[in-house]
């Protein structure tokens, strides 16, 4: 809720949400409905925002792929960028750090 708020303070529009409550689950949904955005946290139930993303690779997934995490280390936001994350958001996080991040892709 909190991130779909801050999404609509940021001027970014209205769009739907789907929300997963671990790694699995989120790759079903992803194939299922293949998303423009992903935004997940580094942790997850049953698997890390980072093997999600890694898992993601060799899907048939076009979209966008972000973390939105406290998890803050400049080790970390790299590994994320090297794995193939387009963008990564610090909790806390403000309307304008997701306007800054999620802009590109959402209007």
């Amino acid at each position: 809720m909190i991130i779909r708020r801050s999404i609509r303070q940021a001027g970014l529009g209205l769009h739907e949400f789907l929300e997963a409550s671990n790694g699995p689950d989120a790759i079903d949904d992803i194939l299922a409905h293949q998303p423009d955005i992903v935004m997940a946290d580094w942790n997850m139930p049953k698997m890390s925002g980072l093997e999600l993303l890694q898992n993601l690779t060799d899907l048939p997934f076009d979209g966008v792929f972000g973390f939105i995490t406290s998890e803050s280390t400049d080790a970390m936001r790299s590994l994320a960028l090297e794995s193939g994350a387009q963008f990564f958001v610090t909790k806390p996080f403000s309307s304008t750090s997701l306007q800054r991040a999620l802009g590109p892709w959402l209007s």
